[in-house]
């Protein structure tokens, strides 16, 4: 896969209400108002703007749950691609519905659990033909314990269990740590594309931090390891000047390629 360096940074739209010191003093005692959901859609539309024709994806999950598809083309109309980061998880004629309601939104890219089994992503993959849709497998916040309880195996044994059957499915690519890649490659025999969270640039700190140390990597680490793209979230948008920051990130992804 050839890709240019800002095709190779997913920005990630994880905006949380909670967190934020303003809506905390504008909203303390009241319920969730529909306000809110305008706060969440203006904070992703703002990023997109500020990042406008820098050519990077941006990824929006629960803002897209909320405020529905209309946001995939906001996004794309500032000359950026669009990441439906949705994780659909359902039986096979669900996800084939999912497909046909998402092929007029048009995301670039587009997440499935891979749990959902062989059968249900192949449903939806025949709907989306010219959307490029990726498995999801192991979280990047989970740790052996938690493969043990939910998988009975260890994460590595897991993360192979499902890359398998993402390629069995004939999805596109994966999503998946960059410490998985190479378990990952001894699995796969098809071309897919390798897309990675738990990417952390040296020159930021994530407060309360929910991934798997074991399972980071610096977005130059994680390039040489063989990523597609990575996926930065907190130290772009929590940035002083998110642009500055995605700047900085495609240099250093340019200077690793």
């Amino acid at each position: 896969m050839t890709l240019t360096a800002p095709e190779r940074l997913i920005v990630a739209a994880d905006f949380q209400p909670s967190g934020d010191e303003a809506w905390r003093e504008q909203r303390e005692g009241s319920f969730w108002p529909s306000a809110d959901l305008s706060w969440v859609r203006e904070r992703v539309i703002g990023l997109a703007e500020d990042l406008k024709r820098t050519g990077v994806y941006i990824k929006v999950n629960s803002a897209l749950r909320a405020c529905g598809y209309s946001l995939i083309g906001e996004i794309q109309s500032r000359g950026l691609r669009a990441f439906a980061d949705l994780k659909i998880f359902d039986i096979g004629r669900t996800l084939s519905t999912d497909g046909v309601l998402l092929r007029e939104a048009r995301p670039e890219l587009l997440t499935v659990a891979s749990i959902a089994g062989v059968a249900a992503m192949k449903a939806l993959k025949a709907e989306l033909p010219n959307t490029e849709v990726l498995g999801v497998g192991v979280l990047t916040s989970l740790n052996l314990a938690d493969t043990s309880e939910m998988f009975g195996d260890t994460v590595e044994a897991s993360v192979r269990k499902f890359a398998f059957l993402a390629e069995v499915a004939g999805l596109d690519g994966l999503i998946c740590a960059p410490t998985d890649i190479a378990h990952i490659r001894s699995v796969i025999t098809r071309q897919m594309s390798f897309n990675t969270p738990a990417i952390r640039p040296t020159w930021a700190i994530v407060p309360g931090d929910d991934q798997n140390p074991d399972r980071v990597m610096t977005p130059a680490k994680a390039i040489k390891a063989g990523a597609d793209r990575i996926v930065v979230g907190g130290p772009i948008i929590n940035a002083r000047k998110p642009y500055d920051a995605v700047m900085r990130t495609i240099e250093e992804i340019s200077q690793a390629m």
